[in-house]
């Protein structure tokens, strides 16, 4: 679809409204994180993404890589969405049985192209399915949403070399620099910065963005689709962790802990009178 803001407003409320009930009936799982991407990647997946959810291994898909996976319910409340699954599934996040497990499984989630979790691996398997994209000749893109945390392992840029040294301008990856890692803040725990700066070293196109602004986002993803010059692309996306939860806000404590029934309750009753707000 084209791009419409308002749409995406609405879009991803209903989304940040399933990521929250989820992760409240499971009892576990990684709020924070999960609703300061589901901006970016509502927008990859409704606006710029070339997907078939009727026919999730087209060959001639873009393929997209989760690397911070443990952020999964965003992907599976847009998955489940776009109808890659029945979303009554979102109610067995993390339950013994489920296809929807704490970090995705490509072997048991129509839509997932790679299993991730462990950090730092991500950017290497997109760099491999670039290579083979150029290899067959192909013009599907490869995309891949990053956490600021996750640049800590050394692995990630052994791959970002390796993708400015095959010159992989099919490669377009997204940093969800929210700021806040499970143990404080990314200064405290090992500081990361310039991040930007980090990547365009190493040979990449680079943008800073805000990652809340629909505008913004969109217009990232489709310069990112659009380069030929031989480079990969970072989007270097400031986000809020924890973003449109009032109480999550930039909270570190709730990287990778559930609201109690009581606060997702909370939760979502103020997520539905946002949508009721934005009804015509």
């Amino acid at each position: 679809m084209k791009f419409d803001e308002g749409f995406l407003k609405r879009k991803t409320a209903e989304l940040r409204l399933d990521i929250v009930e989820m992760i409240t009936k499971a009892g576990s799982g990684h709020p924070g994180g999960s609703l300061s991407a589901i901006d970016l990647l509502a927008v990859l997946y409704y606006c710029v993404m070339n997907i078939k959810p009727g026919d999730p291994k087209w060959d001639g898909r873009d393929r997209f890589i989760l690397s911070k996976g443990h952020a999964a319910p965003a992907i599976y409340s847009i998955l489940s969405d776009m109808g890659f699954f029945p979303k009554e599934e979102l109610s067995n996040l993390r339950q013994i049985g489920s296809i929807l497990q704490g970090h995705p499984d490509m072997q048991r989630v129509p839509g997932i192209d790679m299993s991730t979790g462990s950090l730092g691996q991500g950017l290497s398997i997109a760099v491999g399915m670039a290579i083979a994209g150029k290899l067959d000749k192909k013009d599907y893109g490869v995309y891949a949403l990053l956490g600021d945390g996750e640049l800590q392992e050394g692995q990630v840029w052994e791959a970002a070399m390796a993708a400015a040294h095959y010159k992989l301008d099919n490669l377009m990856i997204a940093v969800d620099n929210n700021g806040l890692q499970i143990d404080g803040s990314l200064e405290e725990v090992m500081n990361p910065y310039p991040i930007e700066g980090k990547f365009r070293a190493f040979g990449w196109n680079t943008r800073l963005i805000d990652g809340h602004n629909f505008g913004e986002i969109f217009d990232a993803w489709t310069w990112a689709r659009s380069s030929s010059d031989g480079k990969p692309s970072a989007i270097i996306a400031k986000t809020v962790k924890g973003k449109g939860v009032y109480f999550m806000e930039n909270v570190v404590g709730f990287h990778g802990k559930a609201p109690t029934k009581e606060e997702g309750r909370d939760a979502s009753v103020k997520l539905k009178d946002t949508l009721d707000k934005m009804k015509p």
